[in-house]
């Protein structure tokens, strides 16, 4: 089995806050990616793959303001994204809040979390209009919208309808512009270091350093403003 990084998440209050934020930090203005009426959520995008990270891309997720979600529909949004300590800590500012990784068999590789004593969640179909057509994705997303180990154990997805093909034909990366900012490195640290490597090794997720000690991701990013780390800081 073999997994990678597919894009990392910075959750801001707004996504205008979001954008704001990414040009002063990055030096760069995102492109705006879509809706996910069933999580009220929007987002933006940018690319951010590398030699080292192929498919890695940029995602600035916001609450969407002006979604309608009728009440028998609501659940839990995912990524923690309601969860009232999170939501302080970004008010602060746009925070980098978790990471995804992409595998060839998300069902499989949700087996094999579990295997190690990690709930990863249900299996979840989503789909979003893009410019280069519709795409579609099974992501793993649990009941209460957890991100776990403060977000250090990546969502799973695996793009594509399950039928087929050639499942990184309409990946993100494929309608993303080069943005001039690519992903040097991703470290991992938390006090349960041992499980994660465990769990990292048993889906084929390399490339990742992991430290045992207090709960923290931190991405280095080479940008027009230079290197650039952005860090969780245990949230």
């Amino acid at each position: 089995m073999k997994t990678q990084i597919d894009h990392l998440v910075v959750m801001a209050s707004s996504l205008d806050q979001g954008v704001q934020w990414c040009e002063e930090t990055l030096g760069i203005v995102p492109v705006p990616g879509g809706e996910h009426e069933k999580y009220g959520t929007h987002n933006c995008l940018f690319k951010i793959a590398s030699p080292q990270f192929p498919l890695a891309y940029f995602e600035i997720i916001a609450i969407n303001p002006a979604a309608v979600i009728p009440k028998r529909a609501q659940v839990p949004r995912w990524f923690d994204m309601d969860d009232a300590a999170l939501q302080k800590a970004v008010a602060q500012g746009p925070r980098l809040i978790h990471f995804v990784s992409s595998t060839e068999d998300v069902k499989a590789a949700r087996h094999v979390l579990r295997t190690q004593g990690v709930e990863r969640g249900q299996v979840v179909h989503a789909s979003r209009k893009s410019r280069k057509g519709t795409l579609n994705w099974q992501i793993t997303v649990r009941e209460d919208g957890e991100r776990l180990f403060n977000g250090c154990l990546p969502t799973l997805i695996q793009w594509g309808k399950p039928e087929a093909t050639d499942p990184l034909r309409l990946h993100p990366r494929n309608s993303l512009p080069r943005s001039g900012v690519t992903l040097q490195s991703l470290t991992v640290s938390h006090p349960s270091g041992a499980k994660l490597q465990a769990a990292f090794d048993a889906i084929g997720l390399t490339d990742i350093a992991i430290e045992t000690g207090p709960a923290n991701l931190v991405a280095n990013l080479q940008t027009p403003k230079g290197l650039v780390q952005l860090q969780s800081l245990g949230i």
